[in-house]
C-alpha cells in the first residue's frame, strides 16, 4: 500500500528538517565585502573572494580575528567552515576587545586535533572552556577534517547553542553575571602557530528578537 501526506505536511516537515531556513530572514554576512571589518591581534592575511573568506598566517605569534563593524545580540548564523587538517580556529560571537588589544569573549571551537572538540564552546582570553565536548561522541564525530563542515550559531538572551554538520553540540546558559555578554562582535580566527589556513563560505545571519 502507498501513503501519500497531504502537501500542507510535507511543507511543515520540510520548513523544521536540518538546514533548513526555519522561516528566519538570512542575509549575508559579507554584502559588500570586508572592508568596513578590521583585523584584532596578530596580522594574519585576510582575503574574500567568491563568497569565500580565507585566512592564513605563518610563524604568527598572536591570535588573529577579523572583527565586525558592529555588535550583535540575538541571531542565528550559519557558516561552511574548511580548515587545514592540523590546525585551529574558532568563530567569536558576542566579543570585546580590552584597552591592550586582546580579543575575548565566546568563540565556538574549530579544533582538528584527536581531541575533536569542534563545536564546543569556549570562553577566549577570559574563563577557558564552557562547553567542551568530552563526553559528547556524537558530537566529537560531527566535524570532517579535510572537507567543508557546516555550522549553525544560535545566541538568544544567555543561551548559546551549536551545531555541526546538524549534530548538537555546545548548549550552555550562562549563569555568571560578571562574564554574561549579551551583545558583542564577531570575530573570524586565525589562530597563531607556525602555519594556518582556514575558509569560511556562503556566512549568513538571522538576526533574533
Amino acid at each position: 500500500m502507498r501513503w501519500f501526506l497531504p502537501a500542507a505536511i510535507l511543507l511543515l516537515a520540510a520548513c523544521h528538517a536540518p538546514g533548513s531556513r526555519d522561516g528566519l530572514e538570512f542575509e549575508p554576512m559579507w554584502p559588500n565585502g570586508i572592508e568596513s571589518w578590521r583585523i584584532s591581534g596578530g596580522q594574519a592575511n585576510f582575503e574574500y573572494e567568491d563568497n569565500t573568506l580565507t585566512g592564513s598566517a605563518e610563524n604568527m605569534r598572536n591570535n588573529s580575528f577579523l572583527v565586525s563593524p558592529r555588535e550583535y545580540d540575538n541571531f542565528v548564523l550559519e557558516a561552511e567552515v574548511w580548515i587545514e587538517p592540523g590546525g585551529n580556529s574558532g568563530i567569536q560571537i558576542r566579543s570585546h576587545e580590552r584597552e591592550n588589544g586582546r580579543f575575548f569573549g565566546y568563540q565556538i571551537e574549530i579544533d582538528t586535533s584527536e581531541r575533536a572538540w569542534s563545536g564546543g564552546l569556549y570562553d577566549e582570553a577570559r574563563r577557558g572552556w564552557l562547553n567542551p565536548l568530552k563526553d559528547n561522541e556524537e558530537a566529537r564525530a560531527a566535524f570532517k577534517n579535510g572537507e567543508w563542515n557546516h555550522y549553525r550559531i544560535q545566541a538568544q538572551d544567555n543561551t548559546i547553542q551549536s551545531w555541526v554538520n546538524g549534530v548538537p553540540c555546545a548548549n550552555y546558559t550562562d549563569t555568571d553575571p560578571d562574564n554574561t555578554d549579551l551583545s558583542g562582535y564577531f570575530g573570524f580566527q586565525v589562530h597563531g602557530g607556525a602555519k594556518a589556513l582556514v575558509k569560511w563560505r556562503n556566512v549568513r545571519i538571522a538576526e533574533l528578537d
